[in-house]
């Protein structure tokens, strides 16, 4: 019973702990291979999806421009934050309609917030 008690207690104070506007990565960034390289709060090679709903929220044509980067790939757009390494072009590996669905997504962790 006293572990039973004690792993509950560890289970609510990590639900506790956990911030209430966290987001997960969703299957799709996963199955396209976007979180080798991305993560929603926090860089891993490339910028955190979040910073960069930040830096495009109020760009008008943003959506599109996205979309076209993440299919074709892109250098020198945050070299501060990935020292340089360019992102790999997407497409075909990944389907025009996916790209748009992730986009999409990123597009609105801004809104979370």
């Amino acid at each position: 019973m006293n572990k039973c008690l004690g792993l509950t207690g560890l289970l609510l104070a990590l639900i506790v702990a956990a911030p209430v506007h966290a987001t997960k990565m969703p299957p799709l960034a996963k199955d396209s291979g976007c979180s080798d390289c991305h993560a929603i709060s926090y860089k891993v090679i490339g910028p955190a999806w979040a910073d960069v709903a930040k830096r495009y929220k109020s760009k008008p044509g943003s959506k599109a421009l996205l979309i076209e980067r993440v299919r074709n790939g892109t250098k020198g757009n945050w070299t501060e934050v990935t020292n340089g390494v360019y992102m790999p072009p997407n497409y075909p590996r990944v389907t025009e309609e996916n790209i748009e669905k992730l986009v999409e997504f990123i597009l609105t962790l801004n809104r979370a917030k």
